[in-house]
Protein backbone atom coordinates (compact mmCIF):
# COMPACT_ATOMS: atom_id res chain seq x y z
CA UNK A 1 0.00 0.00 0.00
CA UNK A 2 1.15 3.52 -0.59
CA UNK A 3 1.55 5.67 2.22
CA UNK A 4 1.17 9.74 1.20
CA UNK A 5 3.76 11.11 3.89
CA UNK A 6 3.71 14.62 2.57
CA UNK A 7 6.55 16.17 0.29
CA UNK A 8 9.62 15.48 0.61
CA UNK A 9 11.89 18.30 2.20
CA UNK A 10 13.59 21.10 -0.05
CA UNK A 11 10.39 20.35 -2.56
CA UNK A 12 7.27 22.04 -3.27
CA UNK A 13 4.21 20.32 -3.12
CA UNK A 14 1.64 20.74 -6.07
CA UNK A 15 -0.61 22.29 -6.07
CA UNK A 16 -4.42 20.39 -5.30
CA UNK A 17 -6.50 19.66 -8.98
CA UNK A 18 -9.57 21.29 -9.46
CA UNK A 19 -12.97 20.96 -11.21
CA UNK A 20 -11.61 23.01 -13.93
CA UNK A 21 -14.93 23.13 -16.18
CA UNK A 22 -16.63 23.56 -13.25
CA UNK A 23 -15.17 26.54 -11.94
CA UNK A 24 -14.95 27.96 -15.74
CA UNK A 25 -18.73 27.80 -15.88
CA UNK A 26 -19.46 29.02 -12.35
CA UNK A 27 -16.69 32.36 -13.09
CA UNK A 28 -18.55 33.41 -16.65
CA UNK A 29 -21.98 33.21 -15.17
CA UNK A 30 -21.23 34.86 -12.21
CA UNK A 31 -19.70 37.98 -14.47
CA UNK A 32 -22.55 37.46 -16.46
CA UNK A 33 -25.38 37.68 -13.68
CA UNK A 34 -23.04 40.78 -12.49
CA UNK A 35 -23.34 42.82 -16.06
CA UNK A 36 -27.15 41.66 -16.45
CA UNK A 37 -27.77 43.53 -12.65
CA UNK A 38 -25.59 46.44 -13.96
CA UNK A 39 -27.67 46.53 -17.07
CA UNK A 40 -31.35 45.57 -15.72
CA UNK A 41 -31.31 48.11 -13.11
CA UNK A 42 -29.71 51.13 -13.91
CA UNK A 43 -29.18 53.79 -14.41
CA UNK A 44 -25.97 53.80 -15.75
CA UNK A 45 -26.98 51.26 -18.08
CA UNK A 46 -30.34 53.72 -19.57
CA UNK A 47 -27.60 56.05 -20.74
CA UNK A 48 -25.22 53.65 -22.32
CA UNK A 49 -28.06 52.29 -24.05
CA UNK A 50 -27.58 55.25 -26.32
CA UNK A 51 -24.42 54.03 -28.06
CA UNK A 52 -24.81 49.95 -26.87
CA UNK A 53 -28.37 49.37 -27.65
CA UNK A 54 -28.40 46.04 -28.72
CA UNK A 55 -25.54 44.93 -26.34
CA UNK A 56 -27.26 46.68 -22.93
CA UNK A 57 -30.90 45.11 -23.99
CA UNK A 58 -29.10 41.71 -24.19
CA UNK A 59 -27.17 41.95 -20.93
CA UNK A 60 -30.35 43.35 -19.40
CA UNK A 61 -32.54 40.34 -21.00
CA UNK A 62 -31.19 37.35 -22.49
CA UNK A 63 -28.09 37.28 -19.53
CA UNK A 64 -30.29 36.55 -16.77
CA UNK A 65 -30.49 32.57 -18.24
CA UNK A 66 -26.86 32.31 -16.40
CA UNK A 67 -28.18 31.53 -13.76
CA UNK A 68 -29.33 28.21 -15.01
CA UNK A 69 -25.34 26.99 -15.12
CA UNK A 70 -25.53 27.57 -11.33
CA UNK A 71 -28.76 25.39 -10.82
CA UNK A 72 -27.15 22.46 -13.04
CA UNK A 73 -24.08 22.85 -11.42
CA UNK A 74 -25.65 22.85 -7.84
CA UNK A 75 -27.43 19.32 -8.48
CA UNK A 76 -24.00 17.87 -10.19
CA UNK A 77 -22.36 18.76 -6.96
CA UNK A 78 -25.18 17.75 -4.53
CA UNK A 79 -25.13 14.52 -5.90
CA UNK A 80 -21.48 14.42 -5.57
CA UNK A 81 -21.41 15.19 -1.87
CA UNK A 82 -24.50 13.45 -1.09
CA UNK A 83 -24.86 9.96 -3.23
CA UNK A 84 -22.31 9.81 -5.53
CA UNK A 85 -22.95 6.40 -6.56
CA UNK A 86 -26.59 7.03 -7.02
CA UNK A 87 -27.85 4.61 -4.29
CA UNK A 88 -30.75 6.01 -2.07
CA UNK A 89 -30.39 6.13 1.90
CA UNK A 90 -29.35 9.12 4.30
CA UNK A 91 -28.80 8.29 7.74
CA UNK A 92 -29.04 11.96 9.19
CA UNK A 93 -30.97 14.04 6.54
CA UNK A 94 -31.73 17.13 9.40
CA UNK A 95 -27.65 17.45 9.81
CA UNK A 96 -27.68 17.47 6.34
CA UNK A 97 -29.98 20.10 5.55
CA UNK A 98 -29.20 22.13 8.78
CA UNK A 99 -25.15 22.00 6.96
CA UNK A 100 -26.13 22.96 4.19
CA UNK A 101 -28.12 26.39 5.80
CA UNK A 102 -25.27 27.24 7.79
CA UNK A 103 -23.07 27.35 4.37
CA UNK A 104 -25.58 29.33 2.71
CA UNK A 105 -27.27 31.97 5.21
CA UNK A 106 -25.19 33.22 6.89
CA UNK A 107 -22.88 34.67 4.40
CA UNK A 108 -26.45 35.40 2.43
CA UNK A 109 -27.69 37.42 5.23
CA UNK A 110 -24.32 39.71 6.20
CA UNK A 111 -25.11 40.44 2.56
CA UNK A 112 -28.48 41.12 2.94
CA UNK A 113 -27.93 43.52 5.66
CA UNK A 114 -24.73 45.37 3.16
CA UNK A 115 -27.28 45.95 0.57
CA UNK A 116 -30.44 47.51 2.99
CA UNK A 117 -27.04 50.14 4.29
CA UNK A 118 -26.15 50.27 0.68
CA UNK A 119 -29.74 50.74 -0.13
CA UNK A 120 -30.21 53.55 2.30
CA UNK A 121 -27.10 55.42 1.33
CA UNK A 122 -27.73 55.78 -2.05
CA UNK A 123 -30.87 56.99 -1.48
CA UNK A 124 -29.35 59.83 -0.84
CA UNK A 125 -28.07 60.58 -4.27
CA UNK A 126 -30.21 59.11 -6.30
CA UNK A 127 -33.63 58.26 -6.48
CA UNK A 128 -34.15 54.94 -9.09
CA UNK A 129 -36.57 52.15 -9.09
CA UNK A 130 -33.62 49.90 -8.22
CA UNK A 131 -33.39 51.16 -4.66
CA UNK A 132 -35.63 49.13 -2.21
CA UNK A 133 -37.17 50.54 0.29
CA UNK A 134 -36.12 50.42 4.05
CA UNK A 135 -35.92 46.85 5.10
CA UNK A 136 -38.08 46.22 8.28
CA UNK A 137 -37.44 43.28 10.94
CA UNK A 138 -39.76 40.96 9.55
CA UNK A 139 -38.04 41.23 6.23
CA UNK A 140 -34.90 40.66 7.66
CA UNK A 141 -35.61 37.57 9.94
CA UNK A 142 -37.48 36.35 6.52
CA UNK A 143 -34.24 36.75 4.36
CA UNK A 144 -32.22 35.05 7.59
CA UNK A 145 -34.61 31.77 7.52
CA UNK A 146 -34.32 31.89 3.54
CA UNK A 147 -37.99 32.12 3.39
CA UNK A 148 -38.86 35.55 1.86
CA UNK A 149 -40.02 34.36 -1.10
CA UNK A 150 -42.44 31.60 0.44
CA UNK A 151 -44.06 34.45 2.25
CA UNK A 152 -44.15 37.09 0.17
CA UNK A 153 -41.33 39.48 1.16
CA UNK A 154 -40.03 41.47 -1.36
CA UNK A 155 -36.13 41.08 -1.75
CA UNK A 156 -33.47 43.55 -0.17
CA UNK A 157 -31.42 42.40 -3.01
CA UNK A 158 -31.19 41.29 -6.71
CA UNK A 159 -30.79 37.65 -6.88
CA UNK A 160 -31.99 36.82 -3.48
CA UNK A 161 -34.28 34.08 -4.63
CA UNK A 162 -31.49 32.37 -5.75
CA UNK A 163 -29.95 31.56 -2.40
CA UNK A 164 -33.58 30.37 -1.04
CA UNK A 165 -34.08 28.27 -3.91
CA UNK A 166 -30.74 26.38 -3.36
CA UNK A 167 -31.19 25.23 0.19
CA UNK A 168 -35.11 24.25 -0.97
CA UNK A 169 -33.71 22.01 -3.57
CA UNK A 170 -30.44 20.55 -1.65
CA UNK A 171 -33.05 19.76 0.93
CA UNK A 172 -35.32 18.16 -1.21
CA UNK A 173 -32.89 15.82 -2.58
CA UNK A 174 -31.69 15.00 0.94
CA UNK A 175 -35.46 13.92 2.09
CA UNK A 176 -35.63 12.20 -1.28
CA UNK A 177 -32.83 10.17 -0.81
CA UNK A 178 -33.94 9.47 3.16
CA UNK A 179 -37.40 8.28 1.99
CA UNK A 180 -35.78 5.97 -0.82
CA UNK A 181 -33.75 4.23 1.93
CA UNK A 182 -36.65 3.58 3.53
CA UNK A 183 -38.52 2.41 0.71
CA UNK A 184 -35.51 0.12 -0.01
CA UNK A 185 -35.19 -1.45 3.58
CA UNK A 186 -32.36 -4.24 3.15
CA UNK A 187 -33.03 -4.37 -0.53
CA UNK A 188 -31.12 -2.38 -2.31
CA UNK A 189 -32.78 -0.88 -5.63
CA UNK A 190 -30.04 0.66 -8.31
CA UNK A 191 -32.26 2.17 -10.44
CA UNK A 192 -34.58 3.64 -7.48
CA UNK A 193 -32.71 7.19 -6.86
CA UNK A 194 -31.93 7.82 -11.11
CA UNK A 195 -35.84 6.95 -12.03
CA UNK A 196 -36.77 9.15 -9.21
CA UNK A 197 -34.49 11.95 -10.27
CA UNK A 198 -36.10 11.56 -13.81
CA UNK A 199 -39.32 11.73 -12.75
CA UNK A 200 -38.91 14.69 -10.71
CA UNK A 201 -37.09 16.73 -13.91
CA UNK A 202 -40.37 15.38 -16.29
CA UNK A 203 -43.04 17.25 -13.07
CA UNK A 204 -41.02 19.84 -13.32
CA UNK A 205 -40.02 20.47 -17.28
CA UNK A 206 -43.47 19.38 -18.26
CA UNK A 207 -45.75 21.34 -15.33
CA UNK A 208 -44.36 23.33 -12.74
CA UNK A 209 -42.07 25.34 -15.03
CA UNK A 210 -44.39 26.53 -17.18
CA UNK A 211 -46.60 27.98 -14.17
CA UNK A 212 -44.95 31.44 -12.99
CA UNK A 213 -46.97 31.19 -9.07
CA UNK A 214 -44.35 27.92 -8.88
CA UNK A 215 -41.09 30.28 -9.14
CA UNK A 216 -40.84 30.38 -5.30
CA UNK A 217 -40.32 26.86 -5.18
CA UNK A 218 -37.92 24.18 -5.60
CA UNK A 219 -40.14 22.07 -8.49
CA UNK A 220 -40.26 24.73 -10.33
CA UNK A 221 -36.53 24.46 -11.19
CA UNK A 222 -35.82 20.88 -10.34
CA UNK A 223 -35.61 20.10 -14.13
CA UNK A 224 -32.65 22.44 -14.44
CA UNK A 225 -31.01 20.84 -10.97
CA UNK A 226 -31.84 17.46 -11.76
CA UNK A 227 -30.17 17.47 -15.16
CA UNK A 228 -27.12 18.13 -12.84
CA UNK A 229 -27.89 15.41 -10.27
CA UNK A 230 -28.30 13.06 -13.47
CA UNK A 231 -25.03 14.24 -15.01
CA UNK A 232 -22.91 13.34 -12.18
CA UNK A 233 -24.22 9.99 -11.65
CA UNK A 234 -24.06 8.86 -15.35
CA UNK A 235 -20.54 10.60 -15.66
CA UNK A 236 -19.12 8.06 -12.84
CA UNK A 237 -16.25 5.98 -14.35
CA UNK A 238 -17.20 2.79 -13.11
CA UNK A 239 -20.05 2.65 -15.03
CA UNK A 240 -20.64 0.78 -18.48
CA UNK A 241 -21.21 3.60 -21.75
CA UNK A 242 -24.52 2.23 -22.36
CA UNK A 243 -25.52 2.51 -18.76
CA UNK A 244 -23.97 5.79 -18.71
CA UNK A 245 -25.81 7.03 -21.82
CA UNK A 246 -28.88 5.50 -20.38
CA UNK A 247 -28.80 7.45 -17.44
CA UNK A 248 -28.07 10.56 -19.26
CA UNK A 249 -31.40 10.06 -22.06
CA UNK A 250 -33.56 9.75 -18.73
CA UNK A 251 -33.15 13.41 -17.59
CA UNK A 252 -32.43 14.70 -21.77
CA UNK A 253 -35.87 13.28 -23.14
CA UNK A 254 -37.86 15.06 -20.63
CA UNK A 255 -36.18 18.31 -20.92
CA UNK A 256 -36.79 17.81 -25.20
CA UNK A 257 -40.06 17.07 -24.38
CA UNK A 258 -40.58 19.83 -22.64
CA UNK A 259 -38.64 22.30 -24.96
CA UNK A 260 -41.04 20.83 -27.65
CA UNK A 261 -44.21 21.77 -25.59
CA UNK A 262 -43.06 25.20 -24.90
CA UNK A 263 -39.74 26.25 -25.77
CA UNK A 264 -37.34 28.26 -23.15
CA UNK A 265 -33.76 29.27 -23.45
CA UNK A 266 -33.00 28.92 -20.02
CA UNK A 267 -33.76 25.20 -19.79
CA UNK A 268 -32.07 24.80 -23.17
CA UNK A 269 -28.79 26.26 -21.69
CA UNK A 270 -29.84 24.00 -18.46
CA UNK A 271 -29.84 20.93 -21.08
CA UNK A 272 -26.34 21.52 -22.79
CA UNK A 273 -24.83 22.98 -19.73
CA UNK A 274 -25.98 19.75 -18.32
CA UNK A 275 -24.33 17.54 -21.20
CA UNK A 276 -20.98 19.36 -20.56
CA UNK A 277 -20.63 18.11 -17.26
CA UNK A 278 -21.61 14.81 -18.19
CA UNK A 279 -18.34 15.18 -20.32
CA UNK A 280 -15.96 17.00 -19.01
CA UNK A 281 -16.97 17.69 -15.32
CA UNK A 282 -14.93 15.28 -13.50
CA UNK A 283 -12.04 16.74 -15.51
CA UNK A 284 -9.28 18.05 -13.25
CA UNK A 285 -6.94 20.95 -13.56
CA UNK A 286 -4.17 22.19 -11.69
CA UNK A 287 -4.05 25.18 -10.22
CA UNK A 288 -0.95 25.78 -11.76
CA UNK A 289 -0.64 28.97 -14.44
CA UNK A 290 -1.94 32.14 -14.97
CA UNK A 291 -5.17 31.02 -16.95
CA UNK A 292 -6.13 28.41 -14.79
CA UNK A 293 -5.24 30.49 -11.37
CA UNK A 294 -7.68 33.35 -12.60
CA UNK A 295 -10.48 30.62 -13.85
CA UNK A 296 -10.05 28.85 -10.62
CA UNK A 297 -10.11 32.24 -8.55
CA UNK A 298 -13.27 33.47 -10.09
CA UNK A 299 -15.06 29.78 -9.49
CA UNK A 300 -13.88 30.16 -5.76
CA UNK A 301 -15.48 33.42 -5.30
CA UNK A 302 -18.38 33.27 -7.38
CA UNK A 303 -21.03 32.78 -4.44
CA UNK A 304 -19.05 35.94 -2.27
CA UNK A 305 -19.56 37.77 -5.66
CA UNK A 306 -23.21 36.93 -6.50
CA UNK A 307 -23.81 37.74 -3.28
CA UNK A 308 -22.18 41.39 -2.97
CA UNK A 309 -22.30 42.70 -6.25
CA UNK A 310 -26.02 44.09 -5.85
CA UNK A 311 -24.90 46.88 -3.36
CA UNK A 312 -21.48 47.60 -5.13
CA UNK A 313 -23.50 48.31 -8.24
CA UNK A 314 -26.29 49.97 -6.35
CA UNK A 315 -23.65 52.50 -5.09
CA UNK A 316 -21.44 53.26 -7.51
CA UNK A 317 -24.85 53.50 -9.99
CA UNK A 318 -25.86 56.26 -7.29
CA UNK A 319 -22.40 58.18 -7.29
CA UNK A 320 -21.98 58.52 -10.89
CA UNK A 321 -25.42 59.94 -10.79
CA UNK A 322 -24.59 62.34 -8.49
CA UNK A 323 -21.13 63.21 -9.20
CA UNK A 324 -20.22 62.55 -12.91
CA UNK A 325 -21.94 63.98 -16.25
CA UNK A 326 -25.16 62.45 -17.75
CA UNK A 327 -23.20 61.15 -20.84
CA UNK A 328 -22.55 57.81 -22.27
CA UNK A 329 -19.10 57.53 -22.30
CA UNK A 330 -18.95 58.22 -18.36
CA UNK A 331 -21.91 56.80 -17.58
CA UNK A 332 -19.97 52.92 -19.27
CA UNK A 333 -17.17 53.80 -17.30
CA UNK A 334 -19.54 53.72 -13.96
CA UNK A 335 -20.47 50.24 -15.12
CA UNK A 336 -17.16 49.14 -15.92
CA UNK A 337 -16.10 50.60 -12.39
CA UNK A 338 -19.02 48.89 -10.56
CA UNK A 339 -18.17 45.60 -12.76
CA UNK A 340 -14.80 46.06 -11.45
CA UNK A 341 -15.66 46.73 -8.07
CA UNK A 342 -17.93 43.92 -7.50
CA UNK A 343 -15.15 41.34 -8.38
CA UNK A 344 -12.50 43.33 -5.71
CA UNK A 345 -15.59 43.27 -3.26
CA UNK A 346 -16.39 39.36 -3.93
CA UNK A 347 -12.77 38.48 -3.48
CA UNK A 348 -12.63 40.57 -0.14
CA UNK A 349 -15.98 39.45 1.47
CA UNK A 350 -14.96 35.46 0.44
CA UNK A 351 -11.96 36.04 2.81
CA UNK A 352 -13.24 38.66 5.60
CA UNK A 353 -16.88 37.22 5.73
CA UNK A 354 -17.49 34.01 3.78
CA UNK A 355 -14.31 31.70 4.59
CA UNK A 356 -14.44 33.17 8.64
CA UNK A 357 -17.97 32.48 9.20
CA UNK A 358 -17.82 29.37 7.94
CA UNK A 359 -15.48 28.28 10.03
CA UNK A 360 -16.56 29.81 12.90
CA UNK A 361 -19.74 27.75 12.48
CA UNK A 362 -18.18 24.87 11.87
CA UNK A 363 -15.85 24.97 14.60
CA UNK A 364 -19.37 25.53 16.70
CA UNK A 365 -20.83 22.54 15.29
CA UNK A 366 -18.02 20.31 15.96
CA UNK A 367 -18.26 21.24 19.80
CA UNK A 368 -21.77 21.09 20.35
CA UNK A 369 -21.14 17.48 18.82
CA UNK A 370 -18.67 16.92 21.00
CA UNK A 371 -20.06 17.94 24.18
CA UNK A 372 -23.08 15.92 23.16
CA UNK A 373 -20.83 13.11 22.77
CA UNK A 374 -19.32 13.48 26.24
CA UNK A 375 -22.82 14.55 27.93
CA UNK A 376 -22.96 12.43 30.86
CA UNK A 377 -26.36 10.22 31.26
CA UNK A 378 -28.78 9.89 33.98
CA UNK A 379 -28.04 7.19 35.79
CA UNK A 380 -31.37 4.67 35.11
CA UNK A 381 -33.47 5.07 38.32
CA UNK A 382 -34.69 1.52 39.94
CA UNK A 383 -37.68 0.50 41.23
CA UNK A 384 -38.30 -3.09 42.69
CA UNK A 385 -35.45 -4.13 40.89
CA UNK A 386 -36.51 -3.20 37.70
CA UNK A 387 -34.80 -0.60 36.05
CA UNK A 388 -36.98 2.16 34.20
CA UNK A 389 -35.70 4.13 30.97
Amino acid sequence: MKVDTGPTPGTVKPAPSQFGLINLLKAGAAQLIVLHHLAFYGPMSDHVRIIFPALIDWLSGSARIAVQVFLVIGGFLAAKSLAPSGHAGYGQPLRAIWRRYTKLAPAFFAATLIAAVASSWAAEWMTHDSISAPATLSQLAAHALLLHGVLGYASVSAGAWYVAIDFQLYALLVLALWVGGIVEGRRPVTWLMPLVAAAGVTLSLLYFNLDADWDNWAPYFFGSYGLGIMAWWASDPRRKPGVAVMLMMMALLPAVAGLALEFRSRIALAAVVACALFLFGRAKSPDQGRAWSVVNGLGKISYSVFLIHFPVCLLVNAAFTRFAPAEPAWQLLGMLVAWAASLTAGAAFYRWVETPLGRMIHALGEQLAVRDVHMPRPLPVRTSGVSLR
